[in-house]
This record gives C-alpha cells, structure tokens and sequence, in this order.
C-alpha cells in the first residue's frame, strides 16, 4: 500500500516536465559560469519548483480531471488524496525557495515570480486569454534566475530571456493541445482553446523556430548555432505538417520539449555571452 502510494505521488509530479526544466536549468547554470554547488542547488531549487507545480495542478484539477476521465491522474483515480497532495504541494514549495536563498534574494525573488506565474495559471488563469503570458513568464526567468545566482548577480542578455519565454509559449500550446475537447466539456477556455486547434499548431511550431532564430541573431551564426537552427527548422516543419495532417497527441509535447533541448544547448554554447 505505502509503495503504490508512493508511486501514485511521484506520478503527480508530472516528472518528466520537471525532469525536463531542470535540466534546462542546471544547462544554463553552467553556461553562465555558475561554481559546482550553485548548479546543484539550482538544480534541487527547481526540482522542487516543479514538483510543486504538478502537484498543485493535480490536486486543483482532480475533480475535473475525474469528470472527463483521466486515467493518468492518480488525484482523480482515487490513488491518493487531494489533502494529501496539497501538503506535499506547499512542502515544495516552501523547499524550492529556501533552496534559492542560498544563491541570493536577486535569484530567490526572481524565482517567487515565476512560481507564482506557474501557481496562478493553476489556480485559474489557464482559463484566460492570460494563459500563455504565465508560462511566457515562468520559462523567460530561468535565465534571470541563473545569472541572478552568480556571485556578483547580473541580468541576462535580452535574447537570452526573449528565447525562453518563446520555448515557454510553444511548451504551452503543445501541452493543452491534446486536451482541448476534455477542457471544453469542463468550461476551460484559455488561449489556445480561444485560437482553434490549427492556429494554436501553428503557434507553437512557430514559437519555437522563432526561439532559435532570436538565439542564432544574438548568439551569432556560428557553425554550431546554424546547426541547432537547421534541426530547428526542419523538425518544426516536419512537426507542424504531422499535426495539421494527422491531429496532436501527447508526442507534440514530447517533441517541444526535445527541441526545447536543442535550443537551450544553441544557448549554453553561448557561455558566458549570456550575462548582460
């Protein structure tokens, strides 16, 4: 029973965004210069972030999520309890910003912002036209957090920030694609269910070729920033044609957060030209 609990717990962590956006975190720790134990503190400070994060969504959406029968959810499948869920929400919550006060309050404020961003499309702005605006914000501060966390606290260079809060935009969109006919049936109508299924494939296929090309402007075109663009471009036509021809599913998110990969590695050859 503790084991299957267990493992019901871990499925609502939503682990493999979370796996994902730390990793892009720790890449960009290292890009900017960051010593050893900052990156590893930054990278536990968004584990946590994360695992708040899906915690939070399961827990608000289990009744929801139960309605249109989601199997996937262990809140709604009855696998564990809501209450149980929202402690260990805030437990991460509280986690991740104690462990970014170690890296400074540049960082830690920076990283209050973008939790709330994150927070606040759970609690209800996923149901606006504002629901991209949050993830747009959430990922446009993962560089800031990081150059924020060096020992002499600086901003990232504007590219830097403009091709992440794009990443964060096109992860949006992959990531509600899949569930536009169940949210509709439970009255969620934010951005992309407002845009129509093809001009919300559009939008994030766009999204994340735009992100690698306001890298390759600001980075330069160097042989190794063309190449991650050329795979950018190319996997994002080849995405965009798959979708509008065949429909989306849960590999578009998958796909996004590959390329995501690809761009955030066009930024971590971008080293130190990271910091304004």
């Amino acid at each position: 029973m503790l084991r299957r609990r267990a493992l019901a717990l871990a499925r609502t962590t939503h682990p493999g965004p979370t796996l994902t956006v730390t990793a892009v975190a720790v890449l960009l720790g290292i890009a900017v210069g960051l010593e050893p134990w900052r990156v590893a503190v930054l990278g536990a400070a968004l584990i946590f972030d994360h695992m708040s994060v899906g915690f939070s969504n399961d827990a608000i959406d289990a009744e929801r999520d139960r309605a249109v029968g989601r199997t996937d959810k262990p809140v709604a499948m009855g696998e564990i309890s809501a209450r149980t869920v929202w402690w260990f929400a805030i437990g991460s919550l509280v986690t991740a910003l104690a462990l970014t006060l170690a890296l400074g309050l540049p960082a830690t404020l920076a990283h209050a912002v973008a939790l709330a961003a994150a927070w606040g499309y759970n609690a209800g702005l996923k149901n606006s036209v504002a629901s991209a605006l949050t993830y747009a914000v959430g990922f446009g501060l993962l560089p800031v957090i990081a150059t924020l966390a060096l020992p002499a606290p600086a901003l990232p260079v504007w590219w830097a920030v403009a091709a992440a809060a794009l990443l964060g935009i096109a992860a949006h969109f992959a990531n509600v694609l899949p569930d536009l006919d169940d949210d509709r049936r439970t009255s969620i109508r934010g951005l992309p269910h407002r845009l129509g299924l093809t001009a919300s494939i559009v939008i994030a296929w766009g999204a994340l070729v735009l992100a690698a090309s306001v890298i390759t402007v600001g980075a330069g075109p160097t042989p190794v920033v063309l190449a991650g663009l050329t795979v950018s471009l190319a996997v994002g036509s080849l995405g965009l044609v798959l979708a509008l021809r065949h429909g989306v599913g849960r590999w578009l998110f998958l796909l996004v957060l590959l390329l995501a990969l690809v761009d955030v590695t066009m930024l971590l050859l971008a080293g130190f030209r990271l910091v304004a």
